[in-house]
């Protein structure tokens, strides 16, 4: 497992306790697991994704992934609407693991309260979580 220093931890995303990312761009939110909560999964063999039109609230829970070691919740970090999903992990779940903020993304939402977003963390804000 990777030290908390080599984490890539990109300055653009915001982040939730448990582990999620998100980045605004224009009107959408893309959703993913970030560095840190991949790297602890371990190999990542599916994930459980919710269907366009789906809605939901802050916090609830939109999918799993589930990883030669274990299967893991994952949690809206913005109330919204699921606009897309990346049909690609259904064929290739590694993506997540390969490329978490890029081709391993797991969902787009368009936020029914964009203001949500001030709720999640800056990067040195969920550094200092990490380290206790």
């Amino acid at each position: 497992m990777k030290e908390i220093s080599d984490l890539n931890l990109p300055e653009d995303v915001k982040y939730t306790k448990d582990h999620e990312w998100a980045k605004l761009d224009s009107d959408i939110v893309t959703i993913g697991i970030n560095d840190y909560a991949q790297d602890q999964l371990g190999e990542i063999v599916f994930v459980e994704l919710p269907e366009v039109g789906d809605t939901f609230s802050e916090g609830d829970e939109f999918g799993s992934v589930e990883s030669v070691k274990a299967v893991s919740e994952m949690y809206i970090p913005i109330s919204g609407e699921i606009t897309e999903i990346n049909e690609a992990l259904e064929d290739a779940p590694e993506l997540v693991n390969e490329s978490c903020y890029d081709s391993g993304w797991i969902i787009k939402v368009k936020p029914a309260d964009v203001s949500e977003l001030d709720n999640l963390m800056d990067k040195p804000a969920y550094l200092d979580m990490l380290k206790g």
